[in-house]
């Protein structure tokens, strides 16, 4: 990969990509994470964390001399993420069949 390619490629992974996989992993948390005593920590520990989750994603991008290593983690996290996600859809049950609690 020439200079300019890898430099354009680490900024992408810096820059929208970091942004990206943050939302994504978000998404994603909300469904492995215990509902906790009142049954929302599911759902505001993911939205608290976004911001430490685009640093990490940035500073990683930034910091670190493998852009191989840089691109398989974020790819790696918007896989699964965006997998736990697309599962959920699709499993989706109409909301008059939906189990309450």
């Amino acid at each position: 990969m020439t200079p300019t390619a890898r430099r354009w490629t680490r900024i992408a992974f810096a820059g929208p990509m970091a942004v990206i996989v943050a939302m994504v992993t978000m998404a994603g948390m909300a469904l492995w994470l215990p509902g906790g005593a009142a049954g929302v920590d599911n759902l505001v520990l993911p939205l608290v964390l976004v911001p430490l989750i685009w640093a990490a994603l940035f500073f990683h991008a930034c910091l670190d001399r493998n852009l191989k290593r840089v691109i398989a983690v974020a790819l790696g996290l918007l896989l699964v993420h965006g997998g736990l996600v697309t599962q959920k859809f699709m499993d989706a049950r109409p909301a008059s069949q939906e189990d309450h609690r």
